[in-house]
């Protein structure tokens, strides 16, 4: 093999690794955190009316439109969650990424006010919300007709009824759930929406069936053997998906759409979680 030809084969083995590195480091900023799955969980509820088995939730939560979630993104995430079956959307929160933009609240509802499922579609605010403009964000939420800011919903079919409650944000408006499902009979089914998964572990008489929450984002970054190394929360088991509070309730926790503090996503793809309730214990986790 003449020099020539040697180097040539040496540009083009060093020109591929470099290429392939660049990709490699490139994908966390312009490739995964760009996509969007929609995922769908069986979540075993024991105290679940029999009315209301298969009953499916799309969950909707954090995404932090702003300097890189785009409203044309934001568009196709509605219409895609408006387009999945489902019996009812929940919203969990942090709807706009960045502080004191009360334009970025108005807009961002202009958009959510869109949202219908058959059984209605029910909010919370996320701190991010707060941190924009806690009072507009408020007032928007609750113009919408959405709004479970610290108040129950329920539903009726067949005679059995299943509850929502509004358990808002842990940093920025959290108040007693216990005082929340005080109007709620004992022994009800109650699934309750907070932000942040960590009110979970807070003090609680009342237990709901269920807790649905985000901010988490799941991390956004999970490594093989290690996980999610920074997230958010006290409870560093609050990753994404099922896991139990230390209260020992179900609590479900999407991993969300946009992204917080960095604009990566490696090896946690942003989703539209879809959650199937059912009675039957032994079944959980994705389908």
């Amino acid at each position: 093999m003449n020099v020539m030809n040697r180097s040539r084969r040496t540009f083009l083995k060093y020109g591929i690794t470099a290429g392939g590195a660049a990709l490699f480091s490139s994908y966390p900023l312009f490739i995964e955190r760009e996509l969007l799955r929609i995922n769908h969980y069986r979540i075993p509820v024991a105290a679940l009316p029999p009315a209301f088995e298969g009953f499916t939730i799309v969950h909707l939560t954090d995404l932090h439109y702003g300097s890189l979630v785009s409203l044309e993104k934001v568009h196709g995430i509605i219409e895609t969650a408006n387009a999945i079956p489902g019996d009812m959307i929940v919203c969990t929160g942090d709807y706009v990424q960045d502080h004191y933009d009360p334009e970025q609240v108005d807009v961002i509802w202009s958009y959510l006010d869109k949202l219908h499922a058959p059984s209605g579609v029910v909010s919370v605010l996320g701190n991010h919300d707060h941190w924009a403009d806690g009072e507009r964000s408020l007032y928007r939420m609750k113009k919408s007709g959405c709004s479970l800011h610290h108040s129950i919903r329920k539903i009726e079919r067949s005679g059995d009824r299943l509850w929502f409650a509004g358990g808002g944000d842990l940093w920025e408006d959290h108040v007693s759930i216990d005082h929340i499902l005080e109007p709620v009979p004992e022994g009800a089914c109650v699934i309750t929406l907070v932000h942040n998964p960590d009110s979970a572990d807070t003090l609680l008489e009342r237990k709901p069936a269920l807790f649905i929450a985000g901010h988490t984002h799941g991390g956004q970054v999970t490594l093989p053997f290690i996980g999610a190394p920074v997230l958010p929360v006290e409870n560093k088991n609050y990753t994404s998906g099922l896991k139990h509070s230390k209260n020992g309730i179900p609590v479900f926790i999407s991993k969300g759409i946009g992204w917080a503090v960095y604009p990566v996503r490696f090896n946690c793809v942003p989703e539209i979680a879809v959650l199937t309730l059912t009675r039957n214990v032994s079944i959980t986790g994705m389908v």
